[in-house]
C-alpha cells in the first residue's frame, strides 16, 4: 500500500469516527500522571478527534466516581453463581456423632468414607464437601477440636452439599479409626512420605480416605491407623495440593477404580 492510499484509508476511518460517533465522550482519570495519558492526547489531536465539535472530548473524571460507573446501571453488581444461595447468619449446623456413624456404616455393604484431620478453612471443607457428594461418599468424618465444623460459609461453599453428605464429628478420631477397622473398613491416607503413589494401591472395596489438615497434613496417630499411604505424583516445583483439590484427586481415582467390572 503506497503512502498516499495510507492516508486516505486513515482519513476515512477518521472521518467516520467523527460522523457515526457524534456525541461520544472520552473520560480519563483527573489529576492521572500515567505516561501513557499524554501519549493519548497526542495521538487524538493528531487524528484531530480531541474537540467536542468532532463528538470526542475529553472529560476529566474522578477516580471514585470513574470505578463507581457502570454502563447504564450505577448499582449493577457481579453475576451471582446460580447455585449458591444467600449467605444469612453464620451458625453451626448439627452434626453426627460416632453412634450414627457407626449405623451408616453397618447398613452399606461397601462403606466408602472420607476423613479429614483437622481441616480448618470452611472454604476448604465446603468445596470438599461438594466434591464428597458428587463422588457419592457415605460419611465424611471429622475430630471435633482443631477442625471447623458446618457453618453458613460452608454450606454456601458446598452449594447445599453439606446438606445431604453425612457429616460425623467424632471426639477420638484415632478410636474411630479402630471402630472402623473392626467394622472392616481399610485406611489409605495421603502423606509426601508414602513410597506408593495412589494409582498404584487397589481402593475398591470398604475404604476410607484420609487427608490432613492444612500446612501440616496427618497427625501421628492418625497415619500410624492407616492401613497404607499414598501420595500424589508431583511434576511441578510446588510439592503438594491444596487439601481441597487432593481430596478431589483421591476421591475420584476411587470412583474410577470401584466402577470397574471385575
Amino acid at each position: 500500500m503506497s503512502s498516499l492510499t495510507r492516508e486516505r484509508s486513515q482519513r476515512q476511518i477518521f472521518d467516520s469516527g467523527r460522523s457515526s460517533r457524534t456525541g461520544a465522550t472520552i473520560e480519563i482519570f483527573q489529576g492521572a500522571r500515567h505516561p501513557l495519558q499524554r501519549v493519548f492526547k497526542t495521538l487524538l489531536h493528531i487524528a484531530g478527534l480531541q474537540s467536542p465539535s468532532h463528538g470526542f472530548p475529553l472529560i476529566p473524571v474522578k477516580r471514585k466516581s470513574y470505578g463507581d460507573r457502570s454502563h447504564g446501571d450505577k448499582n449493577r453488581q457481579a453475576r451471582e453463581n446460580r447455585h449458591v444461595k444467600p449467605a444469612t447468619e453464620e451458625k453451626p449446623v448439627p452434626s453426627l456423632d460416632e453412634h450414627d456413624l457407626m449405623r451408616i456404616v453397618a447398613e452399606i455393604e461397601v462403606p466408602f468414607l472420607l476423613i479429614l484431620d483437622c481441616v480448618q478453612d470452611p472454604h476448604n471443607l465446603g468445596a470438599i464437601l461438594r466434591t464428597a457428594d458428587g463422588a457419592g461418599v457415605h460419611a465424611v468424618i471429622a475430630p471435633k477440636d482443631k477442625a471447623v465444623g458446618i457453618t453458613e460459609t460452608v454450606r454456601r461453599i458446598s452449594v447445599g452439599a453439606a446438606d445431604h453428605v453425612p457429616f460425623v464429628q467424632v471426639t477420638n478420631l484415632a478410636r474411630t479409626m479402630e471402630q472402623l477397622k473392626e467394622a472392616g473398613v481399610w485406611f489409605v491416607g495421603t502423606s509426601d512420605r508414602a513410597e506408593k503413589t495412589l494409582y498404584e494401591l487397589d481402593l475398591k472395596g470398604p475404604l476410607a480416605l484420609v487427608l490432613g489438615a492444612e500446612e501440616k497434613g496427618m497427625r501421628r496417630l492418625t497415619e500410624e491407623n492407616c492401613d497404607f499411604l499414598a501420595k500424589l505424583p508431583m511434576a511441578g516445583q510446588v510439592e503438594c495440593l491444596n487439601v481441597s483439590v487432593a481430596t478431589g484427586v483421591c476421591l475420584f481415582e476411587a470412583v474410577r477404580q470401584r466402577r470397574v467390572e471385575p
